[in-house]
């Protein structure tokens, strides 16, 4: 392994090594708190642009399993068909992997994929960082990939950060492969399909609008017995045949959405029943005139503990997602569904007469195993 540095655009800089593809990488430092899961994380379309810290100390343990495929075609064990991040940064890798499912290493897989990766930080630090600034622009590079900056701190005790910005260090940033992510502008058109695709065959059909699906959204729809129309992030819904719609995840801010959000509202005139997840609750909830907001860090992790407004119900669940919704800016014809017993954010909302309804959790992530999978069955009984 050559040796690497994370920089962030506070100016910090943070040395370890490099176990992935041998290049570098810019984008937008997030954080995740999840112990298992990577290979789901890592292929996760809601983290398009992003360079994901795991603050779990120990990754890379069981591999990676093969790409195989269920009965309809898609995959199982990741999340859509590549990865999505633009780099990993951990603490300790785990080169020598043991799982009976596992075919390669994490690092192997990672520099196939040409996706730089960074080990020996101490990432419960890093996430401390980003807790008290919020999220930051960060690079990696490698000594293979060109000149590295000196490092501002030690390889495993970083100081705490100062009050006031670091000096940046020689401006090797802005040669990164990549964007930034004010750049970047839609996300979930990068990441959605580019054509209509059907899976499976069932009495009912559902018209999945892709604005970055997580295939276990499939999964669930599939082995319920639903017939799935998966379409791209800007087709208007209201002109295909089906017996409800489905809004999905996927990455960036959901302003950006236009044709989708354009498309929802109209949906919303007519009575077919709609759900949306996480992006998908954000562009819902815009569409039926409330606004949202970037939130601090995000939430990205497991064990997010989820009310149900009105009932003392309260779910395990998974969230990956950076923008929230403004409830108090929902009209009459609309009310708060679930609520974050952390922060108090919004998780969902729903139409007081109408089966429209969403979360901004991850029903399908299997937390609890399957605290919220029901949402599901719910969609499925409207159609």
């Amino acid at each position: 392994m050559n040796s690497a540095v994370l920089e962030l655009e506070n100016g910090l800089c943070l040395e370890g090594m490099s176990f992935g593809y041998g290049g570098s990488c810019s984008g937008e430092l997030v954080f995740s708190t999840a112990m298992v899961g990577y290979p789901e994380s890592l292929t996760d379309p809601s983290y398009e642009g992003q360079i994901l810290c795991v603050s779990y100390p120990i990754v890379g343990n069981y591999g990676i399993p093969a790409m195989t495929r269920d009965e309809w075609g898609v995959c199982i064990g990741f999340e859509s068909e590549k990865i999505h991040v633009k780099g990993l940064v951990i603490s300790d890798y785990s080169g020598k992997f043991s799982h009976y499912d596992a075919v390669k290493s994490l690092g192997q897989w990672l520099r196939e994929e040409k996706v730089p990766a960074i080990c020996g930080i101490d990432t419960r630090h890093l996430t401390q960082i980003l807790r008290d600034n919020g999220t930051l622009a960060a690079s990696i590079v490698s000594t293979s990939s060109g000149e590295v900056p000196s490092p501002t701190a030690s390889l495993r005790f970083a100081p705490p950060i100062s009050d006031g910005p670091l000096p940046l260090s020689r401006g090797w940033r802005r040669s990164c492969e990549g964007t930034s992510p004010e750049e970047t502008g839609n996300l979930a058109a990068i990441v959605s399909c580019k054509e209509q695709i059907l899976y499976g065959k069932g009495a009912r059909r559902v018209v999945l609008v892709d604005c970055g699906v997580k295939h276990q959204i499939l999964h669930c729809l599939l082995s319920r017995g639903i017939e799935v129309l998966r379409v791209p992030w800007d087709t208007d819904v209201n002109d295909i045949d089906a017996d409800g719609i489905m809004i999905s995840n996927g990455p960036g801010d959901p302003s950006a959405c236009i044709p989708a959000i354009e498309s929802v509202r109209k949906a919303m005139k007519g009575s077919r029943p709609i759900f949306g997840i996480c992006l998908g609750n954000q562009i819902m909830s815009i569409a039926a005139g409330a606004s949202t907001y970037k939130m601090k860090y995000g939430h990205r992790s497991h064990n997010q503990p989820v009310r149900m407004c009105g009932t003392d119900r309260c779910f395990i669940t998974s969230q990956n997602h950076g923008y929230a919704v403004d409830t108090a800016t929902l009209n009459e014809d609309w009310e708060p569904w679930f609520v974050n017993l952390n922060d108090g954010t919004s998780e969902g909302i729903r139409h007081r007469s109408k089966p429209f309804f969403s979360a901004q959790f991850h029903p399908e992530a299997s937390s609890g195993p399957t605290d919220t999978e029901f949402l599901f069955d719910e969609f499925i009984s409207a159609l």
